[in-house]
């Protein structure tokens, strides 16, 4: 199936979901490999084909306002010898667009990212 102009696709509700669940266990934010290996433990999600795919969907998600994101201190990722981790937390549009989308993924229906929006 092919995205509509502001319609919620798959694997930006999978990734939704994973934020929030992860902001459910305490983890309100979290990074993109995180992330990766929440949807990849889940059951009955598929598996992402590449990190750029995570990333480009990740970008796509906060112009939408679903996520907001900021880079990590400095400091927090020298100590561990890695670069800085941009991290990402869900909003409440996010809730308000899975839970759209939950509703209508029985019928098939896509569910609107935000009024107006167009990721292209």
């Amino acid at each position: 199936m092919r995205r509509r102009a502001g319609e919620l696709v798959r694997l930006e509700a999978e990734i939704l979901e994973a934020g929030l669940a992860l902001r459910r266990d305490g983890e309100d934010r979290f990074h993109g490999f995180r992330l990766a290996k929440v949807i990849a433990e889940s059951d009955g999600v598929r598996t992402l084909t590449a990190h750029g795919t995570l990333y480009k969907a990740l970008a796509r998600l906060e112009a939408a306002g679903l996520l907001a994101s900021t880079w990590e201190d400095p400091e927090d990722a020298a100590a561990e010898g890695r670069p800085r981790r941009r991290l990402y937390q869900v909003t409440g549009a996010a809730e308000r667009a899975v839970a759209t989308w939950r509703a209508g993924r029985g019928a098939g229906a896509p569910t609107p990212l935000r009024p107006g929006w167009d990721p292209s």
